[in-house]
């Protein structure tokens, strides 16, 4: 066997295991995307709510007592175990959130938008001392085993503490939390190490659900409830299911019209776009990302700009191919020539994708985030890959003439 002939077979084995290994590992990838991205709220259900907070007059208070707000609503909110929340301010004040998962509508507001003021409360209605000064609060069982929450002061609350137990020794301390009260031990000792218990607690979840809301601070501005909707997952799983199906279908009918028309070039489009859809899931994957139904429709769109670029490839090629160059130097010329076209059609959505990243929020921002990541996949993809197995195949002699391209029209050369 000749050496170019050896040339070629170890060519053509090498473009088969590159092809095989790429396809594979991308659709395996594909079929199991939901172990790597996270779902949106408009996909997997949950609790949407828009909250109002209501203002001083002092623009400079209002809007550091407004991120203190969200910061602590977000403690909270990791406090229920939330898997990846969506937490935005919106305007001047107000702040939108969106719990996936949690189907209890009523337990989420209880739970983010609670003040949480805690006053220990004298006899006479004077405030002895705040929450301002708790360490920590958690919840545990007394020595009868009920429900209590055990409170820890810094050194200032113990102090004040030490001085409230001393002074009204056999009276009762009231304690309140957002002017309900929620306990009204009498003291029957002074207690200097700044340890306290909330005793009277109806059950564990309500204790649980105290000690948690203590534990994550004290709201600094009044939240009005805005709007609340609860989306239930069934229709997020239709809406699921139904995108994709259309996405797959339409897919697929591109990959068919690409390997028609092109022939073994539209087989090697076909395997560039396979793994250019991988390739779009792995980044939003590594960008921890949240995939939404603006985000499907943003991936769709961008799949169609990857087809357009590999068309654009193939259309430079033919022209090539007509001036009776070569299959490689058509293939090297073609690319050249088409890159400034693919560049110069992206660059604009970019421009348009960026605007849209900057100035919205929501799904309109995780549309944009998709479609800024789906137009750099389908670049690489198509000037890369695509390249690297069409010069790898003509190398290897599998292009024997320019029909192999899908173009009849064109003389053997």
């Amino acid at each position: 066997m000749s050496a170019g002939r050896k040339s070629a077979r170890r060519g053509f084995v090498i473009f088969i295991v590159i092809t095989v290994v790429l396809v594979a590992a991308s659709a395996g990838f594909l079929f199991n995307w939901e172990r790597y991205l996270r779902k949106g709220l408009d996909l997997e259900g949950g609790v949407y709510v828009l909250l109002e907070a209501t203002t001083t007059g002092d623009a400079e208070h209002d809007h550091d007592a407004i991120q203190r707000a969200m910061s602590i609503i977000r403690n909270r909110i990791d406090e229920l175990g939330v898997v990846e929340p969506i937490l935005q301010r919106e305007g001047e004040r107000r702040i939108r959130i969106e719990l996936p998962g949690i189907e209890d509508q009523a337990q989420a507001m209880e739970t983010i938008g609670r003040t949480a003021m805690l006053n220990f409360v004298s006899p006479e209605g004077d405030i002895l001392l705040t929450g301002a000064n708790l360490r920590t609060a958690r919840f545990t069982y007394g020595q009868y085993n009920e429900p209590v929450v055990a409170l820890e002061f810094d050194a200032e609350g113990r102090e004040l503490f030490a001085l409230a137990t001393e002074e009204h020794l056999g009276e009762v301390i009231a304690i309140f939390l957002d002017d309900e009260l929620v306990s009204a031990p009498v003291v029957e000792n002074v207690i200097r190490d700044g340890n306290a218990v909330i005793t009277g607690i109806p059950s564990s979840d309500e204790a649980r659900h105290i000690a948690l809301m203590l534990r994550s601070g004290a709201l600094p501005v009044e939240l009005v409830e805005l709007e609340t909707r609860s989306i239930g997952p069934v229709l997020g799983e239709d809406a699921l299911r139904l995108s994709f199906q259309a996405g797959m279908v339409g897919f697929m009918i591109v990959l068919a019209f690409m390997l028609y028309y092109y022939r073994f070039g539209g087989l090697v489009a076909d395997v560039s776009l396979v793994v250019y859809l991988a390739l779009v899931f792995l980044l939003l994957a590594g960008l921890n990302a949240t995939i939404t139904l603006p985000g499907i429709a943003g991936l769709i769109l961008s799949i169609g700009m990857a087809v357009d670029a590999n068309i654009i490839i193939f259309e430079r090629i033919k022209e090539e191919l007509q001036k009776g160059k070569t299959t490689l130097a058509a293939i090297n010329t073609g690319f050249e020539r088409a890159l400034r076209a693919i560049l110069d059609a992206n660059i604009t959505t970019v421009i348009a994708a960026v605007v849209l990243f900057l100035v919205t929020s929501g799904p309109v921002r995780g549309f944009a985030v998709v479609l800024l990541v789906g137009i750099f996949s389908s670049v690489v993809s198509a000037i890369f890959l695509t390249r690297m197995l069409l010069r790898l195949a003509a190398r290897s002699k599998m292009l024997k003439t320019p029909s192999y391209l899908g173009f009849k029209e064109v003389s053997p050369q």
